[in-house]
């Protein structure tokens, strides 16, 4: 277990004001919200994961700080989003990059004109990183289709959203997954050996939850799945209609396009809604 005070990229934490009547409600009805969700097996645990490129073994090296050893729940919640802050930041700093890189491109494209030898690579090296390597790039009307695309999948997440979700999905960083496998978002994966096993599986499920060797690589996987799985459209369609409009993006909204991240369905939408406003996670976003 991490020494919280000592971490790397912690600030350092003089808090010691009361617990507020509200930070006590978020917490609780979260804790109550975890006893009914499925109960996993304290005692397993996995070093290593399946490297997802190469297929071969990866040491898996828990990054999350000690957040439970603070007694204080807003203390504790604070600490939470300021580390898990600077990861989600240099993930959106890469995709606005990747973006910045795209959208001259895209504007070929779409004016149809052809691409340089230099510029057909890169697009197709984005296209494949988002899950478009199948898709027709030889003709003009594929590279239009793909183009579009594109520029409604390679684009960034608000922070107060992703933070959102961290702390449904990770118990505020205490949950098993968070603490042994970098898992903070609760993701799952299908090869034997390939994360943590929930004690509660049914014996017809093959499902792990994820080990990641890095936060850094649990917050990249999250972001590529929001941004290219299909279960996702709806997200994608409310952001890109966004930045159709020169509108900032909107957590809140964004929200409703995450219904089939868990069976919950509308009901996770709304709690992921309520850790947004109660916590005033939108003023993050101007960070």
């Amino acid at each position: 277990m991490f020494d919280l005070l000592r971490h790397p990229r912690l600030p350092a934490i003089a808090r010691t004001a009361c617990v507020s009547a509200l930070a006590v409600f978020t917490f609780t009805a979260f804790a109550q919200y975890r006893q009914t969700g499925p109960v996993v097996d304290e005692r397993i645990i996995f070093d290593h994961t399946q490297n997802e490129a190469t297929g071969e073994a990866t040491v898996v090296s828990p990054e999350m700080p000690d957040f439970e050893s603070l007694g204080d729940v807003d203390t504790r919640k604070e600490a939470f989003f300021e580390f898990l802050s600077s990861y989600v930041e240099n993930e959106n700093r890469r995709i606005a990059a990747t973006r910045a890189e795209l959208m001259p491109m895209w504007e070929v494209v779409r004016d149809g004109m052809p691409l340089s030898a230099v510029e057909q690579e890169r697009f197709a090296e984005i296209a494949a990183e988002y899950r478009l390597d199948d898709a027709d790039l030889s003709s003009a009307e594929g590279r239009l289709s793909v183009g579009r695309e594109l520029v409604r999948r390679v684009d960034v997440l608000p922070k107060s959203l992703v933070l959102a979700q961290a702390a449904n999905e990770s118990g505020w960083g205490t949950s098993r997954f968070a603490r042994e496998g970098n898992n903070i978002f609760g993701q799952w994966c299908f090869d034997e050996g390939c994360g943590l096993v929930p004690r509660r599986r049914g014996e017809s499920r093959s499902h792990e939850v994820r080990a990641f060797a890095s936060v850094q690589a649990s917050v990249r996987a999250y972001f590529r799945n929001l941004n290219t799985h299909r279960s996702y459209e709806d997200l994608r369609v409310l952001r890109e209609a966004m930045r159709m409009r020169d509108m900032p993006l909107d957590s809140l909204v964004l929200a409703r396009g995450l219904t089939r991240y868990s069976e919950r369905g509308q009901a996770y939408v709304s709690e992921l809604q309520d850790i947004i406003r109660i916590n005033q996670l939108r003023h993050r976003d101007k960070s």
